[in-house]
């Protein structure tokens, strides 16, 4: 079958753009969700800096509970599943139940469990060690969340971002059952639908390409900063000292 370079580059640049379209606006809205909760998840458990809310452990666990059903409710749906199951609350936000904004709602309401739990497992393999040095420096709990639990896990919640962001990048290919467009659209219509095996070739190599550059940005990123989670490590451990030398 003779290839018609030009309408392939076309075809496949603006399945891009939807691709792209849909992966950055998830992307924002599972940050800006997935963070706090996967943060939350760690610190209103037992033994948590935050166990008890209001002075109440009582509620502190019944939050704690509820959070970590909400996520694992979230992770246990497949995706198509989860994208029709909540038509009626993406019609409420975005005002449609298709096309690419539609595509958006769950695309990002699959990803925030994902994230909040591999930052929480980010989050509890910070040394409780600095914790503990921090609270008798008189750091207040959330201090204690921006500066120690936040910068320590930083490199594993860097890399769990972009873990997420390819996830989100498998999700849209299945995103074209409601009229979103993008790769994988293309490719289940071009390349399978209409037996066009150039169509399909490049959707897979630009998928790869993709993948490929994330991951690495990911791991140049989680190394960068794995640098300056030592050095925040040693300032505790400089303040501690200094306190303990201050009150000898």
């Amino acid at each position: 079958m003779d290839a018609d370079w030009s309408e392939l580059v076309e075809d496949v640049g603006i399945a891009l753009g939807q691709t792209g379209a849909m992966i950055g606006v998830s992307m924002v809205g599972t940050l800006l969700l997935g963070l706090p909760l996967g943060v939350l998840l760690v610190v209103l458990d037992r033994g948590g800096i935050l166990e008890a809310p209001f002075g109440s452990r009582r509620l502190g666990a019944t939050i704690h509970w509820i959070l970590g059903f909400v996520v694992n409710v979230g992770r246990s749906l497949p995706f198509i599943i989860l994208a029709v199951a909540i038509i009626p609350f993406t019609r409420l936000i975005v005002g449609t139940s298709i096309g690419l904004w539609a595509a958006v709602v769950p695309l990002t309401i699959a990803a925030i469990p994902f994230f909040a739990r591999l930052v929480e497992i980010a989050v509890r393999e910070v040394d409780g060690g600095l914790v503990e040095a921090a609270t008798s420096l008189g750091h207040t709990r959330w201090s204690i969340v921006a500066k120690v639990l936040i910068p320590e896990s930083l490199p594993a919640i860097i890399l769990g971002f972009f873990t997420s962001v390819i996830s989100l990048l498998n999700y849209s290919a299945m995103a074209g059952f409601i009229g979103a467009g993008g790769l994988g659209d293309l490719a289940l219509r071009e390349g399978y639908q209409r037996f066009n095996t150039l169509y399909m070739i490049t959707v897979v190599v630009v998928l790869v390409v993709i993948v490929q550059a994330l991951q690495s940005l990911g791991s140049l990123l989680a190394r960068r900063f794995r640098h300056g989670a030592s050095g925040n490590r040693g300032r505790v451990v400089d303040e501690e000292a200094a306190v303990a030398v201050t009150a000898s």
